[in-house]
């Protein structure tokens, strides 16, 4: 059986469509959604925080993922998210997104419970490692603070990397702090994979060795985020990212996930995009339309080929 590569480069935490009005998923439109995504040089990152992912129960996960690589999707393109509150929920996840071949998984610490040590997250980790118990799992630690509420220390990753140097080989680190990111590229630990939350300091991350970028705009602006990620050592990479700090910028003010699926259903010209599930809501109409009046005002462009 093929080992599986470390992931570099540019990942989308997919937007999950659902059935207008109902709140179901869509297979058919994240299929979609995931083979562009695939034609603009972007790999996948289901399940991410901008999936809705938490609004989502485990079986309909397994159910998703099971659609998606039937509808055609290499599993070697995916780093589907499979951390849980529940550890068992984590584990059962876990061992069913390997069992399809997927390149590495994506997660999150068990984040319901606060101030919890170090000890309890490395034994948490340490668990679902164990029950999945396949030398093909590529973990990829998930540390989103703001949202989550739990760090992700060095002294926790270092742990888990000498422990399991094969399994936890990266990070995504969403913090929105890159002096976190910037510690833990100078931590020298070798050959370990260092993603930012954003595209927005996707140029400082390469120029310092990290690995890419899994970021919400991916789903919108693919191509320009690869351009900067393969010519990060060209002259003009410095315009590039200005170009698209200026789109990541004029989402800003806006709640991110029905902002990504307003801007995807207005291009793709379908409206069953724009359903968010509970809690979450739905742009309304001119807030829609002042969006996308904004963007292209800044020299946005989608087009679905």
């Amino acid at each position: 059986m093929t080992i599986p590569e470390k992931f570099s480069g540019v990942l989308a935490p997919v937007i999950t469509p659902f059935k207008k009005g109902r709140f179901l998923s869509n297979p058919k439109r994240l299929i979609e959604q995931c083979k562009w995504l695939v034609t603009q040089n972007v790999r996948l990152a289901v399940f991410g925080t901008n999936s809705e992912a938490n609004s989502l129960s485990t079986d309909e996960k397994i159910y998703l993922l099971d659609e998606i690589i039937k509808g055609g999707i290499n599993p070697r393109d995916l780093m589907p998210g499979t951390g849980c509150c529940a550890l068992s929920d984590s584990v059962k996840l876990t061992k069913h997104a390997v069992s399809l071949g997927v390149q590495g998984t994506l997660m999150l610490p068990p984040f319901y419970y606060k101030d919890i040590s170090n000890e309890g997250l490395y034994a948490s980790y340490s668990e679902i490692i164990e029950q999945v118990g396949s030398d093909r799992l590529r973990v990829y630690l998930y540390h989103i603070p703001p949202i989550s509420g739990i760090a992700l220390n060095l002294p926790l990753i270092e742990r888990l990397i000498k422990k399991y140097p094969n399994t936890v080989v990266g990070i995504k680190d969403s913090s929105g702090d890159w002096s976190n990111t910037l510690e833990m590229l100078n931590a020298g630990w070798d050959d370990f994979r260092i993603f930012v939350g954003s595209e927005a300091i996707l140029l400082r991350n390469l120029r310092n060795g990290g690995a890419g970028c899994i970021s919400a705009t991916a789903n919108i602006n693919p191509a320009q985020i690869v351009d900067l990620f393969s010519n990060w050592q060209v002259d003009g990479a410095e315009k590039i990212q200005a170009d698209l700090d200026r789109i990541r910028d004029t989402l800003q003010p806006y709640p991110m996930i029905p902002a990504l699926k307003a801007i995807t259903g207005h291009y793709r010209k379908d409206d069953n995009w724009y359903s968010v599930r509970p809690p979450l809501t739905a742009l309304k109409q001119v807030e829609r339309e002042k969006l996308i009046k904004s963007l292209e005002a800044v020299g946005f462009q989608l087009k679905y080929t």
